[in-house]
């Protein structure tokens, strides 16, 4: 009996010492005097970072927590990303953040308009993604996305992206490839019933053309209304954006009018119908318009200088339009609305990182089914 009492009480003690020794490792603050960031990578042990931990001096007592963790929380996965440790954090808190797996998550914005080489800087750029890319074609990229021979402009959504250390930049942009059918889908469902298009992607590629040429958003409608019908009246849509995209990098933010005479596939003051592909990502916005083109007689329009258009029936309003905002800017002209409270800018060219292009002015030499451009800004005379 006397044995007995003596092994009993033993184990109390024991019990007692590791229940203390469990709720002192528990309890204690992280060893820090500054937020710092705790990288978990992808397949990391509770065990080894409890370790890693204790090695790096931020806590005590590793050997207890893999032991609670072990008993207690055998299920509960450890999610990979960073954790943000603040002074004064406990252990505890710390195995809060674990369990809901709150890891720090960053984000990426893609722009509406962007082309992809512009989607590919940006995420290139992040130093937050792994970069699985680097080095591949964009063919070699849509190949890798599981997307084989399907071409890339334009086949990602612009929208905020939000993600965690560790995910690499195909993961991103096939989040941005699938929200990119869900939206076309759904607005492919809500098409006016006269929309001239057999099948989405065509409505994707004037969605392009719209997004380029619209510098205030409420004349979306109108814009596609204008290409809808110059398209169904057979003329050309000769729209810049389409040959600045043609002329990719040789562009340098002066569209000549040798430019306009340059034939490739992009050239619609040569070429009738829409261009092959997209010529930009486009939003929701552009798609909705591309489908559903406001009514009209419309089939020009001019830069005001402020962002927004003058739409005309026939050519004679078109060039009194162009005479009055084209051929005598002001000094404060501006193809996208200015920034609130700016003050006025002096004119500079156009950029497809800036701002929409225009197409060409009257004065350009008469090319086949369409005597000039629906929109106009002067061109050098190269």
């Amino acid at each position: 009996m006397l044995l007995l009492q003596a092994v009993l009480v033993l184990a109390g003690l024991l019990l007692g010492g590791s229940a203390w020794k469990l709720h002192s490792a528990l309890e204690q603050p992280l060893n820090l005097t500054q937020e710092q960031l705790l990288d978990v990578p992808a397949g990391a042990t509770p065990t080894g970072t409890f370790n890693r931990l204790e090695s790096d001096g931020l806590l005590k007592d590793a050997f207890w927590l893999r032991l609670y963790w072990r008993f207690n929380l055998a299920g509960v996965p450890l999610h990979s990303g960073e954790y943000r440790l603040t002074p004064g954090m406990n252990v505890r808190a710390l195995l809060g953040l674990w369990q809901r797996g709150e890891v720090v998550q960053y984000s990426l914005t893609l722009v509406e308009g962007w082309n992809f080489r512009q989607v590919r800087n940006a995420l290139a750029k992040n130093e937050k993604l792994q970069q699985t890319l680097t080095g591949l074609s964009d063919s070699e990229v849509m190949t890798k996305l599981g997307h084989k021979d399907v071409f890339a402009e334009g086949r990602f959504f612009p929208d905020t992206y939000r993600f965690v250390r560790g995910m690499t930049d195909a993961e991103l942009l096939e989040k941005a490839y699938d929200r990119l059918d869900s939206v076309l889908a759904q607005e492919w469902q809500k098409r006016s019933a006269d929309a001239p298009y057999t099948e989405p992607y065509q409505a994707l590629i004037m969605a392009s053309l719209v997004e380029k040429e619209t510098g205030v958003p409420q004349e979306r409608g109108q814009i596609a209304g204008v290409f809808v019908r110059r398209m169904q009246q057979g003329m050309l849509l000769q729209t810049d954006p389409t040959v600045i995209y043609g002329l990719g990098e040789r562009y340098t933010g002066k569209l000549t009018r040798a430019h306009l005479r340059e034939a490739n596939p992009y050239n619609t003051y040569l070429n009738a119908g829409l261009p092959p592909t997209p010529i930009a990502m486009v939003g929701r916005e552009a798609l909705h318009a591309a489908l559903n083109p406001a009514p009209g007689n419309s089939l020009y329009f001019v830069a005001r200088g402020d962002g927004s258009h003058v739409f005309s029936d026939d050519l004679d309003s078109h060039n009194n339009a162009v005479r009055e905002f084209q051929l005598k800017r002001r000094a404060d002209y501006r193809s996208s609305p200015a920034p609130a409270n700016a003050p006025p800018q002096s004119p500079v060219p156009d950029s497809p990182e800036s701002a929409p292009a225009r197409a060409a002015e009257p004065a350009v030499e008469p090319v086949p089914a369409a005597p000039t451009a629906p929109d106009a800004e002067a061109k050098d005379s190269q």
